[in-house]
């Protein structure tokens, strides 16, 4: 083999490794875009709301980033042709302070008229469930239009499909922070105040909440899945719940002193 066929040969083998590896990468962005836990497969109004202003802030940001390489490459082409900008300081009141000021501002106009939507702000909400967090354990209390109690879960949420939950979140120990990545933005469980929050499941499909606020050694189990259900089955999905498990004591031999996880490692939520 002469030179020439043994250099093509060696560029081929790099090629294809390389186009292998370029794959593997534009897979693993793509399927990172979804899954039960994806802040960017939003399944209700809110949480499209938010991934939409994700997606327009990645794409402004691109491209200024984009303008800024571009204009790197003119200064530097500039700088080789010995030639000098007749007129600078229009560089600096336009790139420098007209440019970034109206990016700005475009973009806190779109999150103030877009803040009423993320929280469900203005919207009667259907119905209504009381969250408590503890170390290391969610509550969730059922309350029908009318405010009357219709049932309980621990660990585990559901959510009427359609249905605007208002979601009344407090806690009883630390602040936690109540998230459910695929209906909206989170919101802390703070110890004597309760924060609302109003989202709604638009898709029967597999999700999973999270504690998004560290709060202690077995921080990472406090996970639940949430089951969107029919409105109509709501009641016997509740009635079919095991009861409450009694709080257990803070023990010595617990970690940190307190008390043992009450349900499984978070891989096993879903």
């Amino acid at each position: 083999m002469d030179d020439g066929a043994a250099a093509i040969d060696i560029t081929n083998r790099l090629r294809r490794p390389a186009g292998v590896l370029l794959g593997a990468a534009l897979a693993s962005l793509v399927t990172a875009c979804a899954g039960p836990q994806s802040a960017l497969d939003p399944a209700g109004p809110a949480a499209a709301e938010i991934a939409r202003g994700w997606w327009l802030m990645a794409g402004t940001f691109t491209g200024v980033w984009a303008l800024v390489l571009i204009l790197l490459w003119l200064s530097v082409r500039r700088r080789d042709t010995d030639s000098a900008l007749r007129r600078p300081e229009r560089l600096v009141v336009w790139g420098g302070l007209a440019f970034p000021t109206v990016v700005l501002a475009a973009l806190l106009v779109y999150g103030s008229l877009t803040s009423a939507r993320v929280t469900g702000v203005g919207i009667e909400p259907d119905a209504v469930v009381e969250v408590t967090a503890r170390q290391w354990q969610w509550h969730f209390r059922y309350r029908d239009a009318d405010g009357q109690v219709i049932g309980e879960s621990v660990d585990e949420l559901a959510v009427p499909l359609g249905a605007m939950v208002e979601y009344r979140i407090t806690s009883d120990d630390v602040i936690h922070s109540f998230w459910i990545p695929r209906l909206g933005g989170k919101m802390d469980a703070i110890p004597g105040r309760v924060n609302t929050l109003r989202l709604r499941a638009d898709q029967a499909t597999p999700m999973r909440g999270q504690c998004a606020e560290f709060c202690g050694l077995e921080h990472a189990r406090m996970a639940f899945p949430v089951r969107v259900i029919e409105a109509g089955a709501l009641g016997d999905w509740l009635a079919s719940r095991p009861p409450r498990p009694p709080d257990e004591p803070p023990s010595a031999d617990a970690p940190a002193g307190r008390a043992p996880p009450r349900h499984g490692a978070s891989e096993n939520v879903l």
